[in-house]
């Protein structure tokens, strides 16, 4: 019996007992390869000694103390070592407890702004359909995954939504990466001149897509475009890189790849590497200016915002990656994991394209790959992939609603950055057998 309310009210998972480096275990001593990071997050793998000596530090020195109140030498740390590595233009950090925390913040932070330079006029945000940005009620009413909105849409504010670029579904036959990149993007400005440039206030994008649509990167000068498109009407561009940021793709910030920068950019998850919940907000210079110009003060805040253990823990990730030089090996095994995955399912009747970045790879599943024609919902692939891996010791993350939030299913992978080429080549042998017990 448990008095827990689980995600499932129809079974209860596994008892995690221990864990450490890339595997979890369970009360009957089963180990679990942690291929997915949990969702992921787990960037460093689990007991690493560096976090936990940080995390036990800050416990005896300052376990918690209000924003409000104090401010102290964890939190400021933080906000040091990501700004010095951050995007250009990033000035400045807002830390919350995680990724919907970042994302409702900095919806209100782009809102306070524009009401601060007397443009309170600007109210729209648009977002892309297949994205995902949280569960609030805010960052679910920007999210374009329709699986999770459909039951809430009565208490969701007004947003809009174009199609992402996501070339092995919506490039057309005959068109170029470049041809379709300039497509992909006119459609933000379409939606802009719909609306009304001056009622415009952000877009808001993931830089490559995660859980959703299954790490779908953007293609040729995509994001250029959508950046000239948002100075050009004078709209923030909100990049959400809860999911793929922090190293995950193989550079620290995903955007880095696509050579721009946002007005604010959410993180989480790998920041903390699972240690303990941390997000935040990177804000450019240009908008804490005119906050500070004008109320001074931010309307907004949660209890546990900045909280010193959740900071002294990121702080230790970030060194860690740093220092340890972690991102060169995400490239490395990013490389080997997309090799390993082309040998394995390349020719495989019933996996339609295999995408990503870095350690942040899916492969998107399909009846029929000449006409890229989804399994029949109903069939829950993704979710007989998932419970088939778990009985092999693999986490991975699935997903269905790939296409449209109803049809197509993806597996999302996502291992440590510590993952060794042993490591990559377990993950996909369980993975292949995961896959062909469901469907061959």
């Amino acid at each position: 019996m448990t008095r827990l309310m689980h995600r499932s009210l129809l079974s209860t998972p596994p008892v995690a007992t221990s864990a450490r480096g890339i595997e979890i275990f369970d009360a009957d001593g089963r180990a679990y390869i942690d291929a997915s990071g949990g969702a992921a997050v787990s960037c460093l793998g689990h007991g690493h000694p560096a976090v936990l000596d940080a995390m036990r530090r800050q416990m005896e020195a300052v376990a918690y103390a209000h924003t409000s109140f104090f401010t102290t030498e964890a939190a400021e740390r933080l906000g040091e070592l990501l700004i010095e590595d951050a995007p250009e233009g990033l000035e400045y950090v807002y830390l919350v407890s995680g990724g919907s925390e970042a994302v409702e913040a900095a919806l209100k932070m782009a809102r306070q702004y524009f009401v601060e330079i007397g443009q309170p006029q600007r109210r729209h945000i648009i977002a892309r359909r297949q994205s995902y940005h949280g569960n609030t009620l805010g960052a679910l009413a920007t999210g374009g995954n329709e699986w999770r909105r459909q039951q809430f849409r009565p208490l969701l504010i007004e947003t809009h939504h174009i199609d992402p670029c996501f070339s092995y579904r919506f490039r057309e036959e005959g068109e170029t990466d470049e041809q379709y990149a300039a497509r992909a993007a006119g459609a933000l400005e379409e939606k802009i001149l719909e609306l009304g440039p001056d009622t415009v206030l952000a877009f808001v994008a993931e830089t490559v897509v995660g859980a959703t649509a299954g790490a779908v990167p953007p293609v040729a000068d995509y994001f250029r475009r959508i950046r000239e498109i948002c100075d050009r009407y004078g709209i923030l561009l909100i990049l959400d890189e809860v999911m793929c940021g922090m190293g995950r793709t193989g550079s620290l910030h995903a955007c880095e790849q696509e050579g721009i920068a946002p007005d604010l950019m959410t993180i989480a998850k790998g920041l903390g590497g699972g240690y303990q919940p941390i997000g935040a907000v990177m804000v450019s210079g240009k908008i804490y200016d005119a906050i500070r110009a004008g109320s001074g003060f931010f309307q907004h805040g949660h209890t546990y915002m900045g909280h010193p253990m959740a900071a002294a823990a990121a702080v230790a990730v970030l060194e860690t990656i740093r220092g340890d030089n972690l991102l060169t090996n995400v490239r490395a095994m990013g490389d080997l994991l997309d090799e390993r995955l082309r040998a394995r399912f390349g020719n495989h009747h019933h996996v339609g394209d295999i995408r990503g970045r870095g350690l942040f790879r899916a492969i998107e599943l399909v009846e029929d790959r000449a006409t890229k024609r989804p399994f029949a919902p109903a069939r829950k692939v993704h979710a007989a992939i998932k419970k088939e891996a778990m009985a092999r010791g693999l986490m991975v993350y699935p997903m269905g609603g790939t296409i449209d939030g109803a049809r197509g299913d993806h597996v999302l992978l996502a291992p440590p950055f510590i993952v060794k080429p042993e490591d990559i080549d377990r993950i996909v042998e369980r993975l292949g057998e995961a896959v062909d017990a469901v469907i061959g």
